[in-house]
């Protein structure tokens, strides 16, 4: 389904129009997404969201920002399926108050990066005195690394023209500057609040930055590495994982640098599939083992727990 789908009936059911592909193997995602996108290999349907045990809300509303009307379907309609008794990961109520990097603020200042949100230029100014002049700026809405700049000593000239392009879509963030950014980022997935394994191999990888360019963002150029998960990334994950337990938020996407998360990718967090084929385990099975699991809670204790609640058993 896309944010395009649901119907609200007027006798108040809540249907969608869902694509629907022949059941058989598929070599790869690529063939798989080929022949979903073909109206003659998939078909759509009329789903009442009723019969549904679970959706997973997958799409960005950062991505959806030249559709503004894209942005907040699946929360809105993600609420209405789960008063119907449908499973909905992640929650909708907290993905709603996730919907820009502020959410990123409500963790432990202990395991974030020193942040500062405004859109005054003499705040960012006085953030980038302060750390000697080395600061990243970007976006408070947005992802995927766009509009992302790193401001040093050689390069201060510009923070004007910087703050400037950011500015114009709306709030800035001004983070100080982590060293250890400079040997790449980790992505971190965490499933019900646990960093996800399979066979004892921990979903996550280090992205690396092009030679010419600050951002490991893998479609924005980075590459893709086999990492070690040890002890300081997985004290970082315990650090964040109450909030993320609180809020309903099944599966997340964590960007580490040393000690310090950048950022929590609550809606679609990417790279699972380079994760496995860097393991060589498929973690997708053990998220979809753990969806099973949650609609047998459901059914063993019938309305006993909320959205909320099953979305982190």
């Amino acid at each position: 389904m896309t944010p395009e789908d649901f119907v609200l009936n007027p006798d108040d059911t809540l249907f969608a129009h869902g694509r629907f592909l022949p059941k058989r193997k598929y070599k790869d995602r690529g063939e798989f997404f080929k022949a979903l996108k073909s109206s003659n290999e998939s078909k759509i349907e009329r789903v009442d969201l009723g019969d549904v045990d679970v959706i997973m809300l997958r799409n960005d509303p950062s991505i959806d920002s030249d559709r503004p009307w894209a942005m907040e379907p699946g929360i809105l309609f993600g609420r209405e399926a789960a008063k119907r008794g449908v499973i909905v990961l992640n929650d909708p109520d907290s993905l709603g108050r996730a919907i820009n990097k502020l959410y990123f603020q409500s963790f432990p200042t202990e395991a974030r990066a020193e942040t500062l949100i405004t859109k005054h230029a003499s705040d960012i100014k006085a953030f980038a005195k302060e750390h000697k002049g080395n600061i990243i700026l970007k976006p408070l809405q947005g992802s995927g690394g766009s509009g992302v700049f790193k401001l040093d000593p050689n390069n201060a000239s510009n923070l004007n023209q910087m703050i400037e392009a950011i500015g114009r879509d709306g709030y800035i963030i001004a983070q100080a500057y982590v060293p250890a950014a400079k040997k790449g980022d980790i992505r971190l997935f965490i499933m019900n609040g646990k960093p996800l394994q399979r066979d004892g191999k921990y979903a996550a990888l280090r992205r690396v930055a092009a030679k010419d360019d600050i951002r490991s963002n893998i479609h924005a150029g980075g590459k893709a590495e086999a990492v070690e998960i040890g002890e300081t990334e997985l004290k970082v994950a315990e650090i964040i994982r109450p909030k993320l337990l609180a809020d309903g938020m099944f599966l997340v996407g964590v960007d580490i640098v040393g000690d310090k998360i950048l950022e929590v990718n609550v809606f679609s967090p990417g790279n699972l599939e380079s994760c496995s084929k860097l393991a060589g385990v498929d973690f997708s099975e053990t998220v979809v083992e753990a969806i099973e699991r949650k609609v047998d809670i459901a059914s063993q204790y019938a309305q006993t727990f909320d959205n909320r609640h099953l979305a982190i058993l």
